[in-house]
């Protein structure tokens, strides 16, 4: 380089410190909860200097996933960032769903009647309840996704997770094989609807199996940057005693047990090719150089009430969104500059 002229030196060096920062994103179901990871992903896509290459979700992660990637066929990250609040302000924008939800803030959840018809619908199959297969998430997905179109030119690796009902297989569409069936499966709660069924298979929703899967972000990705958006807490301050409470616990422990075994051999696999003190194999060093980050939502009160996953409700949207953004300029402001350099999770802390 010490040959060059020194415009040539100068234009390279702003070329190479302009190049984003790729990150491979990883995103938690949550129903409603998801339009907290809008609000992250809006944050991400603020920042220039980010860029992304592999993203995994399971059910909402899922949808958000794939809204990301139309948004930015069609317009860069500013189409991506409209594409998620075009979508999220149609869910939200529901009648029924100011009927079923009452009070304001953090305290806003569903009303009593809405917990009534909750259980009451509980005591149904799908097949009772809904004969007829009707899912109003269809056709919003159809509207906002020309998935014709983001199998031909997609700008992202997607890894969306589904559950085989049959086998508790996960199985992982890719962006080259996506439909909107495809992310209804991601999606399906098998007491709400009916298992979907793709090249005649049934499957259930995508938590069951991982939520979300890592691994295709460290085998398939070149990018050694791994953001964790999750929606359930790592932790709980409290041990469930009701039958509601433990039912509700139980679940959310079923959807988490996956990927908590994920990020537990993650942990020790690291630590373990860290150890060696012998040549170093291909598995070895990408290993050590993974960098594992995660947005913090610990503090999250709207994310600790499992009845408010099915709160499609337009005002409380807005405010996860608000939420996740905030949280996830927070993380830019506190680890953005580790990005391509150091990681700032530590696993064995939160996984061991």
């Amino acid at each position: 380089m010490a040959d060059l002229p020194q415009s040539w030196v100068t234009r390279l060096g702003r070329a190479f410190t302009a190049r984003p920062q790729r990150l491979n994103l990883a995103l938690q179901g949550g129903g409603a909860h998801g339009a907290f990871t809008w609000g992250v992903l809006d944050a991400l896509l603020a920042q220039t200097h980010m860029g992304f290459e592999g993203i995994s979700g399971t059910s909402a992660g899922a949808i958000n996933a794939v809204l990301l990637a139309e948004g930015w066929r069609k317009g860069g990250r500013d189409g991506a960032r409209e594409a998620l609040n075009r979508f999220w302000s149609a869910l939200g924008d529901n009648p029924a769903m100011r009927l079923l939800a009452q009070g304001s803030g953090d305290s806003m959840g569903i009303s009593s009647t809405g917990k009534f018809l909750m259980q009451w619908a509980g005591m149904f199959s799908p097949t009772q309840l809904n004969p007829l297969d009707l899912n109003p998430l269809r056709s919003l997905l159809n509207q906002h996704v020309d998935f014709e179109a983001l199998r031909a030119n997609c700008p992202f690796k997607l890894f969306i997770a589904a559950t085989h009902a049959n086998t508790g297989k996960v199985r992982l569409f890719r962006e080259t094989e996506l439909t909107s069936d495809m992310l209804l499966a991601s999606a399906c709660l098998p007491k709400i609807h009916r298992a979907v069924l793709i090249d005649g298979e049934p499957y259930w929703d995508g938590g069951y199996s991982a939520n979300p899967a890592v691994y295709p972000l460290f085998y398939d990705c070149d990018s050694r940057d791994i953001l964790l958006v999750l929606l359930s807490p790592l932790e709980h301050d409290t041990t469930p005693r009701s039958a509601e409470q433990i039912s509700e616990r139980a679940l959310e422990l079923a959807f988490s047990a996956n990927f908590m075994r994920e990020m537990r051999m993650f942990a020790d696999a690291i630590r373990f090719a860290s150890a060696s003190l012998m040549r170093m194999g291909r598995l070895e060093r990408r290993l050590r150089a993974l960098r594992f980050h995660m947005v913090d939502t610990s503090s999250q009160a709207s994310l600790a009430r499992s009845d408010t996953k099915v709160l499609a409700h337009g005002p409380f949207l807005q405010r996860l969104r608000a939420q996740g953004r905030a949280c996830g300029n927070a993380w830019v402001e506190e680890h953005g500059h580790a990005v391509g350099r150091s990681p700032t999770l530590e696993l064995h802390h939160h996984f061991a």
